[in-house]
């Protein structure tokens, strides 16, 4: 087994460093591809099926990786935070396209607010 791989598979910093990446150019073909990857990892720890030293070298993986983790972490909330905000942005724009369609259909029916409304509401 070389340094760095685990039965042929890309090592654990190049995985996180290419997930960061990923999230940087909104590669989401990618990000699934290496979410599947990590899966089919967990899923093979967690069956037992790896012997002593690859689970060492896994161990030496996520050790040598925990700088790049942390950074991928921090983007992955700013791109969290980022998508809160075009979502609200998304909904004060179409909160101001209701109210405008609701005045121009006041404007076209020749109806003004005062004359809508009989003072009780």
């Amino acid at each position: 087994m070389q340094s760095g791989e685990c039965q042929g598979n890309p090592s654990l910093r190049a995985i996180v460093a290419e997930a960061s990446q990923a999230l940087a150019l909104l590669d989401t073909q990618r990000l699934e591809e290496l979410a599947l990857s990590c899966q089919a990892l967990n899923r093979t720890l967690t069956a037992g099926d790896v012997d002593s030293g690859t689970r060492r070298d896994l161990a030496r993986q996520a050790s040598e990786a925990s700088a790049d983790m942390a950074v991928l972490g921090r983007v992955l909330d700013a791109t969290r935070a980022n998508v809160n905000v075009m979502k609200r942005l998304h909904e004060m724009h179409s909160e101001q396209l209701e109210y405008r369609v609701q005045a121009a259909a006041s404007e076209w029916s020749g109806v003004g607010p005062a004359e809508r409304y009989d003072g009780n509401h």
